[in-house]
């Protein structure tokens, strides 16, 4: 049996309740992290595998141990090429050269503006290299984002088709090779999601909370942790230029018992299925209603969205486009809400075609149109818990007296 290690803080079965994930952060400070993670287990998981999360450990002295345990080391990552994860990038560097095993990575992005200066550089140019040249030392070909990360890693001397190859983000080939979004008949009584974060523009924020003027049945999805302790415990307030966005629970969106965080991905795509629309600047938060079927809008201003949203037609308007429009009825009328569907075969194949040359197995090789996986029949029989609710609602006081205790044991 092979025995495969996937960079990840939890395994889809794995069962955390929210004040677990207040003890111990298992997302990598993003639960949208969770996102991708789980379609590559379910993509990987069968009968024949065992397989383990590394905790999201980047230690090199752990790599005797993953040489005599595992077989495999699946590393799914974000926007890793930026500033400030330089010296977890380094970790991994040593990490990956000091192991015996196959190392593949699916899926890498930089972080940049929404025009990258790429002929300029960046502080992390010679951190990339080393990190991709050990990968590739024990692995076929990288997997990345987005055209943008290919030119990028192209500018540093890599070659397009043999040293890597744009996959895209594995979180939208979750649920298989088809996309399947509803028709929206969107009126003041739907149901809607709105995200955003911290990071996010002014345009966006004011554009959400004029829609939630009208749309009042809605709720707000935060990703960022401190924004779930902001939740669960009441604090402490965070940090954001954005004006009126919700740094604190004097915030209506919390005053109003209107925020959610999800600690797992079931419970996410429940709640993602139910809404009738999304919309807001957080990728994953709209990328998750897209593989369920939930119509919805990203709001783009960096580079790690454009290039995702281009090469999986993810549907978006642009910040500065959105600075021009006055409603999300003149927004609807600019856009393709089922624009994903119709690359979405296309990019699932080349997806899979990056697995089979780095020589996973997965449960599509005999049927690339598989919509079942061994993974859903244990997920299903899992009582996976719910968003809590916020800390500021009618339960306050229950719910501080159970941070209050946790504080005090630990």
């Amino acid at each position: 049996m092979k025995r495969i290690l996937i960079r990840s803080g939890m395994r889809p079965t794995d069962i955390y309740t929210a004040e677990d994930i207040y003890l111990k952060d298992r997302t990598g400070f993003n639960n949208g992290n969770l996102a991708y993670q789980y379609s590559i287990y379910r993509t990987l998981w069968n009968e024949n595998v065992e397989i383990d999360a590394d905790g999201l450990s980047s230690n090199p002295n752990l790599a005797e141990s993953i040489n005599e345990n595992y077989d495999l080391y699946v590393v799914p990552l974000a926007d890793a090429f930026r500033d400030d994860f330089r010296q977890t990038l380094r970790n991994y560097t040593e990490l990956i050269r000091r192991l015996k095993i196959p190392v593949i990575v699916t899926g890498v992005g930089l972080r940049a503006n929404y025009e990258p200066q790429l002929e300029e550089g960046f502080s992390f140019d010679e951190d990339v290299i080393n990190f991709v040249k050990a990968v590739l030392e024990k692995s076929s070909q990288i997997g990345v984002r987005g055209q943008i990360t290919a030119d990028y890693l192209k500018k540093l001397g890599f070659k397009e088709g043999v040293d890597y190859r744009v996959i895209g983000c594995p979180s939208l080939y979750t649920f298989g090779r088809e996309l399947k979004i509803r028709d929206l008949k969107l009126t003041e009584q739907s149901s809607i999601a709105i995200n955003a974060s911290p990071v996010s523009s002014d345009i966006a924020i004011q554009f959400l909370n004029n829609m939630i003027e009208t749309h009042k049945d809605y709720h707000f999805i935060p990703q960022h942790l401190d924004e779930f302790y902001l939740m669960f415990a009441g604090g402490p307030s965070i940090t954001s230029d954005a004006n009126d966005y919700p740094t604190s629970t004097e915030h209506k969106f919390y005053q109003e018992g209107r925020v959610k965080y999800f600690t797992n991905m079931p419970s996410w795509y429940a709640f993602a299925k139910e809404i009738d629309f999304s919309i807001g600047s957080r990728l994953h938060g709209n990328i998750i209603p897209t593989i369920v079927g939930t119509p919805n809008i990203s709001f783009v201003q960096d580079a790690r969205m454009r290039e995702l949203a281009a090469y999986h037609g993810l549907t978006h308007i642009t910040i500065d486009e959105l600075k021009n429009t006055r409603s999300i009825e003149e927004v609807l009328n600019k856009v393709d809400l089922k624009s994903a569907e119709k690359v979405q075969a296309r990019n699932f194949d080349s997806y899979l075609d990056f697995l089979d040359i780095n020589g996973l197995e997965h449960i599509y090789k005999a049927n690339r149109n598989r919509k079942t996986a061994p993974l859903d029949t244990l997920v299903q029989t899992i009582d996976f818990p719910q968003s809590p609710k916020p800390i500021n609602d009618t339960r306050f006081k229950k719910k501080c007296w159970h941070v209050y205790k946790f504080l005090l044991i630990y």
